[in-house]
């Protein structure tokens, strides 16, 4: 593997023609548009001991040259490197010329007549075909083990549960890529934790760049991500770099991109298709070499039925998708978060805090966690201060929860001494069913299997009843 950090794109491009003046010329334009990893050949003849030597991301050969011609050197190119997409470059745009070489396995067929810019997008298009084969390949190859390659790259985050083991592979498969990254999930899932994650994977060499868009108005928008000239705007003393330069060959995140607004929408969209952007104030444009992240814990697909979120710009951001499942999904990863937040209180007040994890985690476990992890650590912290020097039990919890009108409320948790009461007439035991599944599923948001573990039937059991009830 011979990637090369920091250049776009990680494998080098490879330029075959036997004029020196058109290569020298079109390494230039793609410099020009940030694709600065680019290897020139003039002699078609060396194009498959070149291949050998290094691994490529795609080869644009010349349809005419002496020696051996582009046309002969696909079906050879596809054969021995078939991930490899082969363009075919020719000076004539002839029918005849394009078909036979599509039929011989080109990816594509360029004519270097042709508007630069049509050239430019045939190799984004290839380099990005290749991405997407070598991610899924890497996918294919983590498919069946049990954890992440690199588990030191997800220290941050605290889990043992299958699904973000799941989440970290995938990670990996796709992390030295370009393609932006939507993360989806509840508010305070650790949506940020995993984006560091995607950019601590990446090895890019520039910074990770954190910025929250909710509330920002358009004009503020476009100051803190594009920047500003001096005297763009009265106020404007001195020039500001944007955080997209901040960000440069590193990862920009942009989280609750589901409350952008739609003039700033238009601008992000052509940052993602462009990959470039003005300062406030000035006329000249500039490359982004930053991978965009952006999180929400709102429904985009909703939004988008609404009116309030354009689809292009959704589709522009999905390149790759992870949804974080919420604490009430992943219950098993109590007691390691449980721990983890008290060695956080004893490095906070450096003192030594007596604690039932165990407990405390069985206290909790039916518990639906609608803050989530966040929740959690503060309600560690705020049952760690209500405890003093006593022992951290699960009565200290209970105390957090019974405040009135907190937004904790132990209706979830077991023995909270909660008592029935009936009327006059008393209900079937199927009036005390339905209505004892109704009540648990909206003390769980919905969630089928916290439901159940309220309630001590199977989930089996609740999702039966959900359809017979339609």
């Amino acid at each position: 593997m011979n990637r090369a950090k920091g250049l776009n794109p990680s494998f080098p491009l490879l330029l075959v023609d036997d004029e020196d003046s058109w290569l020298q010329s079109f390494r230039a334009t793609l410099r020009s548009q940030g694709i600065d990893n680019v290897v020139l050949l003039n002699d078609g003849t060396k194009v498959m001991e070149t291949l050998k030597q290094q691994e490529f991301c795609a080869v644009a050969v010349d349809l005419m040259m002496p020696g051996i011609s582009g046309e002969e050197l696909i079906p050879q190119i596809v054969e021995e490197y078939p991930e490899v997409p082969v363009l075919v470059i020719s000076g004539l745009n002839e029918i005849k010329a394009v078909v036979n070489c599509i039929r011989k396995g080109a990816f594509d067929f360029i004519v270097k007549t042709e508007d630069r810019n049509t050239l430019i997008a045939g190799v984004r298009h290839a380099i990005e075909i290749f991405e997407l084969r070598q991610e899924n390949s890497s996918l294919k190859q983590r498919f069946f083990k049990s954890g992440p390659d690199k588990p030191e790259l997800f220290s941050e985050i605290i889990t043992a549960h299958k699904d973000m083991f799941a989440i970290f592979k995938y990670i990996e498969a796709i992390s030295e890529t370009a393609r932006p990254v939507l993360i989806t999930g509840e508010s305070g899932v650790g949506k940020e934790l995993v984006a560091r994650a995607v950019h601590n994977a990446s090895g890019r060499k520039g910074n990770f760049v954190a910025v929250n868009i909710a509330g920002l108005d358009d004009n503020i928008f476009s100051d803190t991500l594009f920047g500003h000239k001096k005297g763009a705007f009265t106020g404007a003393a001195e020039a500001r770099l944007g955080l997209v330069e901040k960000a440069k060959n590193g990862t920009l995140f942009l989280d609750e991109i589901g409350d952008l607004a739609p003039t700033s929408q238009t601008k992000l969209l052509r940052l993602l298709q462009e990959h470039e952007f003005m300062p406030l104030g000035s006329d000249m444009a500039k490359r982004s070499s930053a991978r965009i992240i952006t999180a929400t814990h709102q429904s985009i697909t909703k939004m988008q039925d609404q009116g309030k979120f354009r689809k292009d710009l959704f589709f522009r951001l999905r390149g790759h998708m992870l949804q974080i499942p919420p604490l009430r999904e992943r219950i098993e990863d109590l007691p390691l978060l449980i721990s983890h937040f008290v060695n956080e209180v004893q490095a906070d007040t450096g003192t030594d805090l007596n604690v039932d994890i165990h407990n405390i985690a069985d206290f909790l476990n039916n518990y639906s966690f609608p803050g989530n992890v966040r929740e959690l650590q503060h309600l560690v912290h705020d049952g760690a201060s209500i405890c003093g020097s006593s022992e951290l039990k699960p009565k200290h919890f209970k105390k957090l929860m019974e405040i009135p009108g907190d937004s904790f409320s132990g209706e979830s948790i077991h023995d909270s001494g909660e008592s029935v009461s009936f009327g006059t007439r008393l209900p079937t035991l199927n009036e005390v069913r339905v209505k004892l599944i109704d009540e648990a599923l909206r003390r769980t948001n919905g969630n089928q299997s916290s439901a159940a573990q309220l309630i001590g039937v199977t989930r089996q059991a609740v999702s039966k009843y959900l359809k017979k009830s339609g």
